[in-house]
């Protein structure tokens, strides 16, 4: 009963992380939108987020281990809940910026310290599930977040005090969990042995850290720049607010099924068949924007195939890397990821903009193809490699 409980709480503190971020993306994005904000402005704001995400992912090993899991999870939900209580009061740009960076810090805080917390407690032989039901939360945070944009038409302060509240709930239950620390480390961890660490994990897994990446870019660039995309096609928020969730509840009810099937087949195969269809499936949004039901149908075909890319991506690191590398590896899986999400709102601004509106998924669709070619060209060398 009390692992029960242990993993609820966790998986509570998860879920809200994702329901803030999945939120507060398009929340921005329409607030500026409303305001007449440049798309290329509103998409830079955006990177805010994730910026504060990278900034904190090479220091949170070290905090970690001096503060111990508890103490991380409550500063990180101390931070997005200060945060977000002061949207409504400090209403200017700069400061907004900043403030979406606070809440990016504060995120990767819970994020990482509860992600590590369960894979510390948790015996190997029920790990996999663990982390399936974890991601899942994350997920399902994520898909319900933009429900509550519309509540900004009802007053501006209503989505930013609503996430406030259910953030001091989640982070609040972590005070009834006994603090623990990491395993000691036999090595001293230090920037220049991870910076060492990444080089060589680069060399042999290159590969698997563009799915991260490009997850990354997709993730960001549909829930801040989408809802720009949708507005200036004469969808409206209610539209909005319903397509943006597809997204989500595909990877929800795909992810463990093809990642069941990423343990039976080449890896390599299946993350190349994904991409393409991924790519194929992104290509059709530009021609279907206007269609209310289409985009809906496109979003979850979307997230079935491409929801899964940072998670299988993951996994395909850890099968091409050797152990010793592998916690390099995980971070450098996180930092890939964060710098995917910077530019994806940059890139999809910009793509608006440049285009008058137009081609905005086409975009995304070419940048899953490349992902697509570099696969092949993976599996190809590695096929010559093994002849030789």
């Amino acid at each position: 009963m009390k692992n029960k409980q242990f993993v609820f709480i966790l998986s509570a503190v998860v879920s809200i992380s994702g329901f803030s971020q999945g939120m507060l993306l398009p929340l921005i994005s329409f607030i500026f939108e409303r305001d007449h904000v440049p798309s290329i402005v509103n998409g830079f704001h955006a990177t805010s987020l994730y910026i504060g995400v990278f900034l904190t992912s090479l220091f949170l090993e070290g905090l970690l281990r001096k503060w111990g899991f508890k103490p991380l999870i409550i500063t990180g939900g101390v931070l997005v809940c200060l945060s977000f209580l002061l949207f409504p009061v400090l209403q200017a740009m700069s400061i907004w910026f900043v403030l979406r960076l606070i809440v990016g810090v504060g995120d990767n805080m819970l994020h990482f310290a509860t992600q590590s917390w369960l894979t510390h407690v948790t015996p190997r032989n029920q790990l996999g599930r663990a982390l399936a039901y974890y991601g899942l939360s994350f997920s399902l945070g994520f898909m319900l977040g933009p429900i509550l944009v519309p509540l900004v038409n009802i007053h501006e302060s209503l989505p930013f005090l609503i996430s406030a509240g259910l953030t001091f709930i989640a982070f609040s239950l972590v005070f009834t969990l006994k603090n623990s620390f990491p395993e000691p480390s036999e090595e001293k961890v230090s920037l220049s042995s991870t910076f060492i660490n990444f080089r060589k994990v680069i060399h042999t897994s290159w590969i698997a850290f563009l799915f991260p990446m490009v997850f990354g870019v997709m993730e960001s660039s549909l829930n801040s720049n989408f809802p720009v995309f949708a507005l200036k096609h004469d969808l409206s928020l209610i539209d909005i607010t319903w397509i943006l969730p597809m997204f989500s509840l595909g990877t929800i009810l795909f992810q463990v099924p093809i990642g069941s099937l990423s343990d039976r087949m080449n890896r390599s195969h299946l993350m190349l068949l994904l991409t393409l269809i991924g790519a194929g499936i992104f290509l059709l949004g530009d021609f279907f924007i206007a269609h209310h039901y289409g985009m809906m149908a496109i979003f979850f075909i979307a997230g079935v195939f491409t929801g899964s890319l940072y998670s299988l991506g993951v996994t395909y690191m850890t099968e091409l890397t050797p152990r010793y590398l592998l916690p390099a590896g995980n971070l450098m899986c996180g930092i890939v990821f964060s710098i995917g999400s910077i530019f994806g709102p940059i890139i999809g601004g910009t793509v608006i903009s440049v285009t008058d509106n137009q081609f905005f998924f086409i975009a995304i669709s070419v940048l899953i193809l490349l992902t697509s070619v570099a696969t092949y060209i993976f599996i190809l060398n590695n096929r010559k490699f093994s002849e030789e």
